[in-house]
């Protein structure tokens, strides 16, 4: 199903969802491949762009191929959340500008970023609405359910984040606390998406097209947005893609496959960050590459211990 954001118009509403050491251009390049209808990138700081740091100012480089991409930005600060966002919307060539409300880690939340924000609403609104005010690309926000369960306020917070401007929402139902462990919670999901007339964005605990499907047929959201479930896993986009629109789609994916993708994405590491890095960090991706496969415990222990590319 296309879906319309602000004056953009996405091919389908499966999303792929920012997460830190995983969406990176070598990766991105990949899930592309798999029609997903809009890709977000690993977060950006905005002190390390207006710093300019070269490593997060290579992290706004979007090619053309990658298209249709959001650009997540984090951080607490008015001014320079502003200053970064007008830098992103002249320099980059992504097509959306995203601010983490939802981010649950620490390092984050201390600085009061990311899900800390949404014990500050007031000052989460401000954020949006001065960066809406500067900015030509849609602005979407991405935030969870609450701080904790005693503070779920996510329904007043993403009519907040529309008055404030916000082109488009994404909701992970769960609360900071809650991090990553319980399950997600599709009810406050289908709060939100009936408080609000901008496109809502489901998240959470998606692991199949079926969970995908739950979630838009309950919580009536307007896509669906696929993190973890997509960690060595890039076909669960097209999976997802031809379930939505046609109830089926191919559900076993060979082994020659997944050590095709597998090598595709260490090349893409070797290309983009350099042959040492790329051991280092195909030591994680290629784990989930193979879990599940015949042996897996064993190809996991080679890889990890790879001291080289052979």
């Amino acid at each position: 199903m296309k879906l319309q954001v602000k004056d953009l118009i996405l091919d389908n509403n499966v999303f792929v969802a920012p997460m830190a050491g995983v969406t990176d251009l070598s990766y991105r390049l990949i899930l592309k491949e798999f029609g997903a209808g809009l890709i977000y990138t690993e977060m950006i700081s905005d002190k390390g762009l207006l710093y300019d740091n070269q490593k997060t100012k290579d992290m706004i480089e979007i090619s053309d191929y990658e298209k249709p991409i959001a650009l997540q930005l984090f951080g607490s600060d008015v001014e320079s959340m502003v200053n970064a966002a007008i830098l992103i919307d002249k320099e980059s060539n992504c097509d959306i500008i995203d601010i983490n409300m939802g981010c649950p880690v620490p390092k984050v939340t201390k600085a009061g970023s990311g899900s800390k924000l949404m014990t500050t609403p007031e000052l989460a609104k401000q954020i949006v609405s001065s960066i809406v005010k500067v900015v030509n690309k849609p602005v979407s926000v991405k935030f969870r359910s609450g701080w904790d369960h005693r503070s779920i306020n996510a329904v007043s917070f993403a009519k907040a984040m529309e008055e404030a401007g916000a082109s488009l929402i994404a909701i992970h139902g769960r609360t900071r606390t809650d991090m990553y462990s319980g399950r997600v919670d599709l009810d406050i999901i289908k709060e939100v998406k009936a408080a609000v007339k901008i496109p809502v964005i489901g998240n959470g605990d998606i692991k199949s097209p079926e969970d995908a499907k739950m979630m838009i047929d309950y919580t009536n959201c307007d896509g669906v947005m696929i993190g973890r479930g997509l960690m060595g896993n890039p076909w669960l986009i097209k999976q997802t893609v031809d379930y939505l629109e046609t109830g089926n789609y191919e559900k076993e994916i060979s082994i020659a496959t997944k050590k095709a993708y597998l090598l595709k994405h260490l090349d893409n590491l070797i290309k983009y960050k350099g042959e040492h890095i790329a051991i280092l960090e195909m030591r994680t991706h290629g784990a989930w590459y193979v879990k599940g496969l015949p042996g897996a415990t064993k190809i996991k222990t080679q890889i990890v211990h790879a001291k080289s590319v052979e």
